[in-house]
């Protein structure tokens, strides 16, 4: 679909809720809450992917590894 088939499909229906005020308060409550979430969203660039993938290389080469077990009690413990 293209953008102005979206705006025509989303205009149509609001057209038929328009009438229920508890549905059209639902539906602007989710807008929002979308929109809130999209600009909270962080993106990570291809350079910094890279960069964390070369940087894992060399600290492996380096020896500068954990057991898999470390790594689990570490991530647990970030989450608390």
């Amino acid at each position: 679909m293209t953008a102005m088939e979206l705006n025509q499909s989303l205009q149509q229906e609001i057209t038929y809720i328009s009438d229920d005020e508890n549905m059209v308060r639902k539906v602007l409550n989710y807008v929002r809450k979308l929109r809130r979430k999209e600009e909270e969203t962080e993106y990570i660039t291809k350079e910094e992917i890279l960069a964390g993938i070369d940087a894992g290389l060399k600290d492996m080469k380096a020896g500068r590894t954990m057991s898999f077990e470390d790594f689990m009690k570490e991530l647990r413990e970030d989450e608390i």
